[in-house]
């Protein structure tokens, strides 16, 4: 016995020391690719000049939820950006789509290659709030090195930082290598069907394909992941889907003081804590695993060991990962209860009580999977899933990694951004890329700007602003951009 215990434990010792060295060995070879790029000899840059184009953009109160209403604000807006890059404006030719959404082509000199597309979107969400702004939302005021305003992060201030580039290169007699396209939504807010939705019914009777598109989607980030010493520039390569269901509760009704064992409120509840105890499966597979698999190697050295020996520690990681919101739903299809109804009366029992799921689609997952695990997890006769087909849309494809598009891309922000981790990722929210993606061979999502993690609660919130710096970072980055472009 004696014997048998002194071999199980040296047997136990090396087979320890094998997976120790194991262990160093996987985190000592997964260290980050080391990518040189020229160094080019960024524009200077009028900090005060673009800063004073995006105020003027701001105060065009671009609400698409005000339509018709509002259409002088939209019209003033699209006559403003034809009177304020003159340049531009001459160099390129315009449609108007649907009235509102200007669609720009820069003819290249290869009118054989196939077009590329840039895009933003002007329209803007509310800027009503319980708290007054620190600056008037449409005032577009210049204080403390920023632009204040509704729209500056959000979308207007990459359409005017794309605006002043092309006007300044057009003023050079600068000729893009092959046909770029400019596509400015006016109603992404409230889906883009009438903007971007129509532009690529007019790319499609056209007969147009494009190589790729640039939208927003992400920014640069910087010092907002833990661990993560360097900016992280995420190149969206898809984006989720969409899909609402409500989960409809029936019970007795009848006065509060004599309740059922089973209220349908209380049917109702239950059945939304067993939907939130069972998330939708998820984890690093696919996108999810490109996205985190491109910023492991950059960490620090234990969260390098972890990312380096998912064999041993992807149960470990993944669990870690899904306590953050936002690690999370970049791992799995999301769930969010949003609205709730029952009875209007406090002592009445409701008859039926329902509430309103709103679920954003990993590309790994089909509305129906999403409908299936739903309904499985419910499980009661008195209680009824219904899908909003209204809602339901499928995630976008995604795009790829290794094509000339997204290689351009990337050495783009390296040029721009210097040290700059570049990875590909996932948009959780939506896009007018949604409606690009059908007539582009592949599609991007990232915006040229710096943000830290105080920006996030702004974009759709209070304060929205964007720094002058950012505003030059966007200029040097599309010049960068459209120069590097080839036939």
């Amino acid at each position: 016995m004696v014997k048998f215990l002194t071999k199980l434990t040296k047997i136990l010792a090396i087979s320890l020391v094998i997976i120790i060295g194991i262990l160093v060995f996987n985190t000592w070879r997964y260290s980050p690719d080391t990518i040189s790029v020229s160094t080019p000899n960024l524009p200077a840059v009028d900090g005060e000049q673009i800063a004073q184009e995006l105020s003027g953009a701001i105060r065009f109160k671009t609400l698409a939820r005000d339509l018709p209403a509002a259409q002088g604000e939209f019209r003033g807006f699209v006559d403003y950006l034809a009177q304020t890059f003159p340049n531009a404006h001459g160099a390129m030719q315009r449609e108007l789509i649907n009235d509102y959404t200007p669609l720009y082509l820069w003819q290249g000199r290869d009118r054989t290659a196939a077009p590329v597309l840039l895009t933003g979107h002007y329209d803007v969400v509310s800027a009503r709030s319980f708290q007054a702004w620190d600056q008037p939302a449409f005032d577009g005021v210049i204080e403390g090195g920023f632009v204040w305003g509704r729209g500056t992060l959000d979308d207007k201030g990459a359409i005017i930082a794309m605006m002043h580039t092309v006007d300044a290169l057009a003023a050079k007699g600068f000729t893009p290598a092959r046909d770029i396209y400019f596509s400015f939504g006016h109603d992404e807010e409230i889906g883009g069907n009438q903007g971007a939705g129509a532009v690529v019914n007019y790319f499609k009777d056209q007969g147009i394909q494009l190589e790729w598109s640039l939208d927003e989607g992400s920014m640069v980030l910087r010092e907002i992941i833990p661990g993560l010493s360097k900016d992280m520039a995420s190149i969206n390569i898809a984006e989720k889907g969409y899909m609402t269901v409500d989960i409809v509760a029936s019970g007795a009704g009848g006065h509060s003081s004599l309740p059922p064992r089973e209220t349908a409120v209380g049917a109702l509840a239950g059945s939304l804590t067993q939907l939130q105890d069972n998330p939708v499966p998820g984890g690093l597979r696919d996108v999810s695993a490109d996205f985190f698999d491109g910023l492991g190697p950059n960490f620090s050295l234990l969260q390098r060991m972890l990312f380096a020996n998912q064999w041993l520690f992807r149960p470990l990681l993944e669990s870690e990962l899904s306590k953050s919101a936002a690690t999370d739903a970049m791992l799995r299809t999301s769930m969010a209860p949003t609205m709730l109804t029952a009875s209007d009366t406090e002592n009445v029992l409701a008859q039926q009580a329902s509430a309103t799921v709103n679920f954003r689609i990993h590309p790994r997952d089909s509305v129906g999977d999403i409908l299936d695990h739903v309904r499985g997890q419910i499980d009661s006769e008195t209680t009824q899933v219904r899908l909003r087909e209204t809602s339901a849309r499928a995630a976008s494809p995604v795009s790829s990694t290794t094509s000339t598009g997204y290689q351009l891309l990337s050495t783009t922000f390296r040029q721009t951004f210097g040290d700059v981790i570049v990875v590909p990722g996932l948009t959780i929210a939506a896009t007018d890329t949604r409606h690009y993606a059908e007539v582009a061979d592949d599609s991007y999502r990232i915006n040229p700007f710096i943000f830290y993690g105080e920006d996030i609660p702004r974009i759709h919130g209070r304060n929205e602003r964007i720094s002058i710096d950012n505003l030059i970072l966007g200029v040097q980055f599309y010049t960068q951009l459209i120069q590097n472009i080839r036939p």
